[in-house]
């Protein structure tokens, strides 16, 4: 099968961990082992958020005052290297020698007029407390917002609406390599005044919804979404809580998730089965072999099934 797997900031990245290059690259040698795995059977494009790693970038470069700070474009361009660069690397030390691994930095094209530039809800960077958010909030400019039951700053987060690299993408795929790309959602570019011209703009794509449209112009067979949790659930964290099994898009879409978490993934997986009428899964990356054979997760498909 040809597979597109969304790699969550938390699988880089655990809940409470610092940011460091330590914490970044351990974790990612166990992503690592287990893609590799995953490899051995089936065409891969790897997919991973950058939620933290460009919040770390944006704290560090507005930190040089001499400098204006770098727009979300650039940083998120130094997220895909530097990530892809460490995944790329691991991969290859599980993989066998003559499998290539391509990392891939991948434009976005976006839309200037979406309403999102005016509604952020992107969560990037470290988490803080309500006080420390509103003290940071009103000395930076940022917008906050909570995220459980800390706060992060939050940015504006548009549609996709095409991948620019998806013809090399497909060379690669034709030549048996492994491929990273659409780090963090890709690299956010728009269409100038005259409409013939792209520039970047400062702004976070949601990483799962670029998988999804991604997996749509590859003709994926199936997109995994690989996520801290082991499902999608209802009602999260009040004791009626319910793990989702197979379920249809269309039931899918009836319920309200949260729009700065499992709210993109839930809407990236029932588009994709949507327009495809294959399936897209939701689970945690530990258990991706189980999901890939039906036994975890949360299948999102035509025929759906019970819903719990």
């Amino acid at each position: 099968m040809r597979l597109v797997v969304a790699l969550g900031g938390n699988a880089l990245l655990r809940r409470g961990q610092s940011p460091s290059a330590q914490h970044l690259l351990e974790n990612i040698r166990g992503v690592a082992a287990q893609l590799a795995r995953v490899a051995l059977h089936h065409e891969l494009v790897v997919t991973h958020g950058n939620g933290p790693q460009i919040g770390l970038l944006a704290l560090q470069n507005s930190a040089y005052a001499a400098v204006p700070p770098y727009p979300l474009d650039m940083l998120g361009a130094q997220t895909e290297g530097m990530i892809g660069y460490l995944l790329e690397q691991e991969l290859a030390n599980q993989l066998a020698p003559n499998r290539p691994v391509v990392t891939l930095l991948t434009r976005v094209e976006v839309d200037l007029n979406d309403p999102a530039f005016g509604r952020p809800t992107k969560p990037i960077g470290p988490v803080y407390t309500q006080e420390e958010a509103q003290r940071l909030a009103q000395a930076m400019h940022w917008h906050v917002a909570p995220d459980g039951a800390s706060f992060r700053r939050v940015v504006a987060s548009p549609l996709p609406l095409r991948v620019l690299s998806a013809d090399p993408l497909r060379w690669l795929l034709q030549h048996q390599a492994v491929v990273i790309a659409a780090g963090g959602g890709g690299i956010p570019v728009a269409r100038t005044a005259g409409g013939r011209a792209l520039e970047g703009v400062d702004a976070v794509i949601d990483k799962d919804l670029t998988s999804a449209l991604l997996a749509l112009e590859l003709g994926a067979d199936c997109l995994v979404i690989a996520t801290d949790v082991d499902a999608v659930y209802l009602d999260w964290g009040l004791p009626s809580q319910r793990a989702l099994g197979k379920v249809r898009p269309q039931e899918l879409l009836e319920h309200s998730f949260p729009a700065g978490s499992m709210g993109p993934k839930v809407q990236a997986a029932a588009s994709f089965v949507l327009k495809t009428g294959k399936k897209a899964l939701i689970g945690s990356l530990a258990q991706i072999e189980d999901m890939l054979a039906g036994r975890a997760g949360t299948e999102v498909s035509p025929g759906g099934g019970p819903a719990a």
